[in-house]
């Protein structure tokens, strides 16, 4: 799916951040990036596989909320945000990293097919994507439906772990 179709939900973060930007310090910004702006597309980034310059840019979002970047001027970083998306017993704040968050709610898409295969849902896409096998095995065709290809990325990340 393009951009595009996602640009309300970069609206609306930039528009929650640019009502609070400066108003909070440091713990109060990391309470609202964890509750509120990563929280904001998990919906659909459980259904949605987002493109990627989407999840860069919710992230960038992000980064300049925490430290406090305004009308496209940098300030100094004391720390990579590679490191800021370590859990903090690791050093870091537990921040998402967006493209892999949206990876793995779709992944977990998957493993409900796999997992509750008597599932209306998993009915449904089995009598129309796998109709002989299993989902681990089955072939992707390039004219399926976005939430199928969605859920066939949330299976990439899954058959890493599958043994």
């Amino acid at each position: 799916m393009s951009k595009g179709k996602f640009q309300s939900l970069q609206g609306k973060l930039a528009k929650r951040v640019m009502m609070i930007e400066n108003q909070m310090a440091q713990g109060g910004k990391e309470v609202f990036i964890k509750a509120i702006a990563q929280s904001l597309a998990t919906y659909v980034m459980g259904v949605y596989k987002l493109p990627l310059v989407l999840c860069d840019d919710l992230t960038k979002i992000i980064r300049d909320f925490w430290w406090g970047g305004e009308n496209g001027k940098r300030k100094m970083h004391s720390v990579a945000w590679d490191i800021m998306l370590k859990p903090k017993i690791k050093g870091g704040m537990g921040f998402k990293d967006m493209r892999m968050f949206n990876q793995a709610l779709l992944a977990r898409q998957a493993w409900r097919l796999i997992h509750n295969p008597e599932s209306l849902c998993a009915q449904v896409l089995r009598a129309k994507y796998y109709p002989d096998g299993n989902i681990l095995d089955t072939v992707f065709t390039g004219n399926a439906s976005s939430t199928w290809h969605a859920i066939e990325y949330g299976l990439e990340l899954l058959k890493k772990g599958v043994i």
